[in-house]
């Protein structure tokens, strides 16, 4: 394993905290100024949505709405803040039940609005992808045409490496979000910012957290391609620089992405994490799962990354210059659950 991945690997295990170690990543993270905003956060017991959160407790702010489908989550993150809550109201919500969001933004007026709620695991949404359609391409046309009814500020999506170039259904539906706000952006309505990066290193049903089960129950870690590799960053720095993006004042409306470093690959990632326990832990190859590719792209041949006044955040740039025209989705509204995985896949192709 090259020396410079053995660090970076490293760098992750540190900053995630993961493993016990000191984790110091958070104290260099300024607290920003959001004292003029009520702030909505989708998928908030989610892990983005719960670090924004507990991030968000040490800026200034003028009132905080949490809200996620996932009663137990939701609850747990309200038990761990309790103390630091002021003006924070916990709400259990199915964003794609228009009632209930329409409700939701005529009772607290939201000015700036987080949406991180999703379905992101790549092979299970193969099995359902109706589920997909429903919530990451529908539940975000709600949540932005709402925005825009109600005078939100700043829409602020949370996409995926997934979105470039995809091949699955989880993807497709990202990437069908991203085009849809973006031809949603109008100076003189909400501006919808989108950010896209790849996997959460540490997040819940990721491959760490299976790596560490794995080992602890003895059995041997299981990879799905010798070659296969991701971009990883840290929640706790992901969520900063999410956080940053939030408080840009001038920008067009694009998508943006972080500095993730180089692909790590998951049997280097696999080794690494070995060394902590024992080094006879045996690695088994599997086979690639339904929807994934063996390496991610974090731009598409049509895009090209173009600097900002922060050095870990650039701006995904379309080389034609051309911003994303409005979009027909009816065909999307009549996808229902007995569509098959192929009749689904076949519609989003459309939209691609």
């Amino acid at each position: 394993m090259d020396a410079s991945v053995s660090n970076h690997i490293q760098q992750l295990i540190n900053d995630s905290g993961l493993l016990h170690l000191k984790n110091n990543s958070k104290k260099n993270y300024r607290s920003l100024d959001f004292s003029n905003d009520t702030i909505l956060i989708t998928g908030a017991a989610g892990s983005i949505g719960s670090e924004l959160s507990k991030q968000l407790i040490h800026c200034r702010y003028k009132k905080l709405i949490l809200v996620d489908i996932a009663e137990s989550p939701l609850y747990e993150l309200q038990q761990e803040l309790e103390g630091d809550t002021d003006d924070v109201e916990f709400i259990l919500l199915n964003i794609t039940d228009k009632a209930s969001l329409d409700y939701l933004f005529k009772t607290h007026q939201p000015t700036l609005v987080f949406h991180t709620a999703a379905y992101k695991h790549v092979p299970l949404m193969e099995c359902i992808p109706y589920e997909a359609v429903k919530l990451n391409i529908i539940g975000t046309k709600l949540l932005a045409d709402l925005s825009i009814v109600h005078e939100v500020k700043k829409f602020v999506f949370i996409s995926t490496d997934k979105a470039v170039n995809p091949i699955s259904a989880m993807g497709m539906t990202k990437r069908i979000a991203e085009r849809y706000l973006l031809h949603l952006n109008n100076p003189d309505q909400t501006k919808f910012i989108i950010t896209r990066f790849g996997n959460i290193f540490g997040s819940s049903g990721s491959v760490v957290p299976l790596f560490i089960n794995q080992i602890h129950s003895g059995k041997p870690l299981t990879v799905t391609n010798k070659d296969i590799s991701r971009y990883f960053i840290c929640k706790h720095k992901a969520c900063n620089l999410i956080l940053e993006i939030a408080t840009f004042k001038d920008f067009k409306p694009s998508v943006f992405t972080f500095n993730m470093g180089t692909p790590i690959k998951i049997m280097d990632l696999a080794k690494a994490l070995t060394t902590f326990y024992s080094e006879d832990i045996a690695i088994k190859i599997t086979k690639i799962r339904p929807g994934e590719k063996l390496h991610e792209e974090i731009v598409t041949k049509n895009e090209t990354l173009m600097p900002t006044p922060h050095k870990d955040i650039m701006r995904v740039k379309s080389k034609n210059g051309e911003l994303t025209k409005a979009m027909d989705i009816d065909e999307l509204l009549e996808i229902s659950p007995y569509n098959s995985l192929s009749e689904i896949k076949a519609i989003l192709e459309k939209y691609m």
